[in-house]
């Protein structure tokens, strides 16, 4: 699983923002804010991290147990789907 090209992470003020550049500012009109995890996950699917790699950084990193974490990124991923993100 991957982000498609032309979408970038950038932190402003200590929020996430994610925006379209180049061609796919056609296709992707707006920005998404993240929070910190969101912006911890999406670098990891930047990079192709499957959905079982993206549980198990997250709980390395965070204070969560495996149940919830699968739950997020399973929730974080779909949503990414929906919006057309991932390739």
């Amino acid at each position: 699983m991957k982000i498609k090209d032309g979408f970038i992470l950038r932190e402003v003020a200590g929020s996430y923002l994610v925006v379209a550049v180049g061609a796919a500012v056609k296709q992707f009109n707006g920005m998404i804010n993240l929070n910190e995890t969101g912006a911890f996950l999406w670098r990891l699917l930047e990079k192709g991290a499957t959905e079982e790699e993206a549980v198990s950084a997250l709980l390395k990193e965070y204070d969560v147990d495996e149940e919830t974490a699968k739950a997020d990124v399973k929730a974080f991923t779909n949503k990414l789907t929906e919006a057309g993100l991932l390739a």
